[in-house]
């Protein structure tokens, strides 16, 4: 699913002209409207769900992510979720935004897999990180830093998590939030400001305990 193109045919052919055409037509469909993919998509259209896919892959990974604590788990979910959010486009209301409707249905497709599982991995997202592996130039306090946060993470309630994940790290609106978690917006609000407090807490903790080795 992840992978939009796959390796060209030879020069000369009349499918190098179809695949040319088709690596065009891709090109364009960057500029389309999520809205406009999503019907063509309904409608048939491959290389159109395609796209969407290319442009909520990582965020959609990190959504799973926060929820299972695995990055393998977490793919596996994020693809439960598209794959679900193809079947259902009929109901999705062009007049919002994709993304809040999407990333709900991977949440939900998330913890049916946790719960399928009953299980959960000790190590959760981290938000100074890319969808990406680390790259070898971090240092050493960087990854310290890191793993003292993906164990903040991993020490709040999920809503809070994921309340937290979205609003700093993939930038929804409390709003967005609400509709993504199905919960007040007042109740966005206080997991973010909950959460907020308790990684500051927790990572105070770690500074002062990384002074005190010093």
């Amino acid at each position: 699913m992840w992978e939009r193109l796959g390796s060209l045919p030879r020069a000369g052919t009349k499918a190098m002209s179809e695949e040319v055409q088709r690596g065009l037509r891709l090109a364009r469909m960057a500029d389309v409207r999520d809205a406009e993919l999503a019907a063509l998509a309904q409608a048939g259209d491959r290389e159109a769900f395609g796209e969407l896919v290319a442009r909520y892959a990582p965020q959609a990974r990190r959504v799973a992510r926060a929820i299972l604590g695995n990055a393998a788990d977490a793919d596996d979910a994020a693809q439960d979720g598209f794959l679900a959010a193809l079947k259902h486009l009929g109901r999705y209301d062009p007049t919002r935004p994709f993304g809040p409707w999407l990333m709900r249905i991977v949440a939900n497709a998330a913890r049916d897999r946790w719960r399928r599982r009953k299980v959960r991995s000790a190590e959760a997202i981290s938000p100074t990180l890319p969808a990406g592996q680390p790259g070898p130039d971090r240092t050493a306090e960087s990854r310290l830093f890191d793993e003292a946060l993906r164990s903040a993470l991993d020490r709040l309630p999920e809503q809070q998590r994921l309340a937290v994940v979205l609003f700093d790290v993939e930038g929804y609106t409390h709003r967005e939030i609400a509709r993504i978690l199905d919960i007040p917006e007042g109740t966005v609000r206080s997991h973010v400001f909950h959460a907020r407090r308790a990684l500051r807490k927790a990572l105070a903790g770690w500074r002062e305990s990384r002074e005190d080795t010093v």
